[in-house]
């Protein structure tokens, strides 16, 4: 039992037992520190762009602003670079067939992103390759911070606090708002500050040769997988009772995925799940029947109501052999839950692995998927080497991506719960 504290209690500690909740004053908000620079959207605003640049010093403050959730592409819509001696840049990328001058112009300096899986592609999409990186939402990872958000990196390690009010905004708009564009710039504001304080700790927790070998990889990252049957991600398939029923959502979501791609739009938009649901589930007999359904009345799916009706009529006319099977191909191992069915040995053996995994994380400060990859681990008890040893396991390791620092402190260990 904790001893009573002899202070009096005071106004506070009576409003608390009251059950009024403390006030926690807001950080301050972050401020551009010069005035909103305009948008790069000429020849001659570019080369001056480069120019400035190249006159800068120190690494490259880059983001990237995309229109998820509005367009069929990820394709930049905004790109953002901030250096110092150099300020902050908001190049239009739609504007230019390239922006193969500016890479030129970064010539082989670090570039500083967050997140950076989620911008390098759509900024390799325009000729903007980086040679040497550093990612602070992984590095966060790597500190295993309870939050790596940029605002919540922001605030952490400046005091300040990050307004995020656009990032789900249609940034393909024309011209961008103002207030936009200041969001913009602010997102590269402190990135050089920032990477400094999160390179410092680093430092003193002995990661930074860690977070090095992870920005390396970064360079070769070419986007994740390209999905088999990318339509079983259509929401609420398992509505959809039985191999025929799969084999319409699968012509339909096809069709609507060449509408969207060919319109840049969001499939969604063209046609929502819940209708490629109701018309797989229940087919309509003839062309006005799809006509006077109700998911037809809007417009933007009624464009489409023939394409829609041919089809439904090719997965109803679908052999046997080529319906779609009512569990998904993968690759690898199955669901872990089924192991101990299926194989026992394998079960007994990944359980014995995920215990190393969380008392290694537990002692070396790290988030346990940051580690080793929780795939890797399955797929090496799922089917590990015939011969189980530092050797053939460092080389599965090895093999399927994991990082020379990753390998050292999870081998020896990885290799006894694999043997035993």
């Amino acid at each position: 039992m904790t001893p009573a504290d002899p202070t009096p209690p005071t106004d506070a500690g009576t409003e608390a037992d009251a059950g009024t909740e403390p006030v926690v004053a807001e950080a301050p908000r972050l401020q551009l520190r010069d005035p909103l620079p305009p948008v790069v959207d000429t020849a001659a605003a570019l080369d001056d762009t480069c120019a400035r640049i190249m006159a800068g010093t120190g690494p490259i403050a880059l983001d990237a602003e995309r229109a998820s959730g509005y367009r069929y592409s990820q394709r930049a819509y905004l790109i953002q670079v901030r250096r110092e001696g150099s300020g902050t840049h908001l190049v239009d990328p739609i504007a230019f067939d390239s922006l193969v001058p500016l890479d030129t112009a970064f010539d082989g300096n670090e570039w500083i992103l967050h997140a950076a899986t989620q911008d390098l592609m759509c900024l390799a999409e325009v000729g903007l390759y980086p040679e040497h990186l550093f990612d602070t939402e992984l590095a966060g990872r790597l500190l295993n911070l309870p939050r790596v958000g940029l605002a919540a990196l922001v605030e952490h390690y400046l005091g300040l606090s990050l307004a995020k009010e656009f990032s789900a905004a249609d940034w393909s708009t024309r011209p961008l708002p103002e207030p936009w564009l200041v969001y913009a710039a602010l997102d590269v504001e402190v990135l050089v500050e920032l990477r400094d304080l999160i390179d410092a700790d680093l430092q003193q927790a002995g990661k930074r040769a860690w977070a090095a070998e992870e920005f390396e990889s970064l360079l070769l990252f070419q986007g994740p997988p390209e999905r088999k049957e990318p339509w079983r991600r259509t929401s609420g398939l398992h509505k959809a009772r039985g191999r025929r029923a799969l084999g319409i959502v699968r012509e339909i979501w096809h069709a609507r995925d060449a509408i969207a791609e060919s319109r840049d739009t969001t499939p969604g938009r063209v046609l929502p799940d819940a209708s490629i649901l109701e018309l797989a589930t229940a087919p309509p007999k003839d062309l006005n029947a799809l006509k006077s359904l109700r998911i037809m009345r809007n417009r933007g799916p009624r464009r489409f109501v023939e394409t829609w009706f041919e089809a439904v009529e090719r997965g109803l006319a679908l052999d046997e052999a080529q319906l779609p099977t009512t569990n998904q191909r993968v690759d690898g191992p199955p669901p872990p839950r089924a192991w101990a069915d299926k194989n026992p040995a394998a079960a007994e053996r990944l359980g014995r692995c995920r215990e190393v995994v969380t008392a290694l994380a537990e002692e070396h400060d790290l988030p346990s998927e940051n580690l080793i990859s929780p795939q890797l681990v399955r797929n090496l008890a799922w089917e590990p080497p015939a011969d189980v040893s530092p050797a053939t396991v460092s080389q599965v390791l090895r093999q399927q991506g994991a990082r020379q620092w990753q390998v050292d402190l999870v081998l020896d260990q990885l290799v006894e719960a694999l043997a035993a």
